[in-house]
């Protein structure tokens, strides 16, 4: 992965083109689960995964009057790169995503309330080096799986990714409708 920087949007940059009428295309890449939650306004949910498995399909369809949402700005950058790398160079990624959007005071749309994966990701993981440090009492070696756990952690922020998060994702309560990539794309016409 490159350790160049996304070029980022500020909420309160992103907010007054709003404002002004000139809002770019906003491409939210987290889960239909965790956009129902909350988005912003007008934004268009594009699954990350869908995004690099049909990045060929929706570059015709994007220019760089973009930027991409997610919850933090991390799996935006993903995005970002995987899109730069298909031809794509000039997107730019909200600086702190859809909570450093809704810290600074803008409007979101809610759902239904759900926790978000980075919560999901943190229960799991505790939960499990929590059993196994208790029944490591009792079964000798247990407690290897919590080293296991605490491996995968360290190695998921040494390396900006998080497959406990993508098994986590593929869950029925995060995955919500099957993304329609046609719908998606003929959505990203109607708004250009």
């Amino acid at each position: 992965m490159s350790t160049t920087p996304a070029p980022a949007l500020t909420p309160a940059a992103l907010h007054r083109l709003v404002q002004e009428g000139r809002a770019p295309r906003l491409l939210d890449v987290r889960t239909p689960g965790e956009f129902r939650t909350a988005h912003i306004p007008g934004s268009h949910n594009v699954p990350l995964q869908t995004l690099i498995e049909h990045r060929a399909e929706f570059l015709p369809h994007l220019d760089g009057d973009v930027v991409l949402v997610c919850r933090s700005g991390q799996r935006a950058a993903r995005a970002r790169q995987t899109l730069a790398g298909a031809g794509l160079p000039d997107l730019r990624v909200l600086e702190g995503g859809v909570v450093a959007w809704e810290t600074a005071g803008s409007p979101v749309e809610r759902g239904p309330e759900r926790w978000d994966m980075e919560r999901q990701v943190r229960l799991v993981a505790g939960s499990v080096v929590l059993t196994t440090g208790l029944l490591g009492v009792f079964v000798p070696g247990a407690h290897l799986i919590g080293t296991a756990i605490g491996a995968g952690l360290t190695y998921a922020a040494l390396s900006n990714s998080c497959a406990m998060g993508v098994l986590l994702s593929r869950l029925p309560y995060n995955r919500g409708p099957r993304a329609d990539v046609r719908a998606l794309i003929a959505g990203l016409r109607s708004a250009s």
